[in-house]
């Protein structure tokens, strides 16, 4: 239980200090938006704390910033959502920032699947 209490307190750390690029990405997708449920900040069994979240369709989608540059605990993150049936996919922030049209063409692809 006190693993979850974490996960709960961090995620709504995460909540409040969002990158622009996430607040830009989320409110183009909350409200159902894109036709599609999302929560921010959703804790992935315990284990994960993901960007966005689509339970209907199993979608996690992370906005990540230069230091997620080929890191080996990304590619392991993955792997494990993708075990569990989810797809992950992954945006810059500066694509998001720069291209949000282009970013959410990309997720209504992978919502249409």
């Amino acid at each position: 239980m006190v693993k979850h209490e974490f996960f709960v307190s961090r995620a709504r750390e995460l909540r409040k200090s969002m990158t622009s690029a996430e607040i830009l990405l989320w409110y183009k997708i909350r409200n159902r938006n894109l036709g599609y449920r999302f929560i921010r900040q959703y804790i992935f069994d315990d284990r994960y704390i993901v960007d966005f979240y689509c339970p209907e369709k199993r979608l996690v989608i992370e906005v990540d910033g230069g230091q997620h540059n080929e890191n080996p605990a990304d590619e392991i993150r993955d792997d494990y959502m993708q075990s569990k049936g989810c797809m992950v996919l992954r945006l810059w922030n500066n694509e998001v920032l720069q291209n949000l049209d282009g970013c959410l063409q990309k997720i209504m692809e992978v919502l249409r699947n």
